[in-house]
């Protein structure tokens, strides 16, 4: 990952399905230039891998904590995470 920063998996908790949390997240995503993943857990939590510099990583970090309009986050909780194969781009995955 030198050459792409670090990779982090985080998993945001709260009223954060049914309110385009997932949609929101590629948006910024793509926005701060960050690469990786994001799915809807059964559980009602909402998780994202996101690789990409460490400025932009804990940028996306910090919106997390406030979600999209209609979200209402009660925890985000992250870890450091290492990737077999840079993503090229930010897909919403099942």
């Amino acid at each position: 990952m030198s050459d792409h920063g670090r990779a982090v998996r985080v998993r945001i908790s709260g009223k954060v399905q049914g309110v385009g949390f997932r949609y929101w997240t590629r948006d910024e995503a793509v926005r701060l230039g960050l690469t990786g993943w994001v799915r809807n857990e059964e559980d009602g939590a909402v998780v994202a891998v996101i690789a990409g510099p460490d400025s932009a990583i804990s940028t996306m970090i910090e919106r997390f904590g406030r979600g999209p309009s209609g979200a209402s986050v009660s925890s985000v909780e992250t870890e450091a995470t290492q990737l077999e194969k840079n993503p090229t781009d930010f897909r919403i995955t099942r």
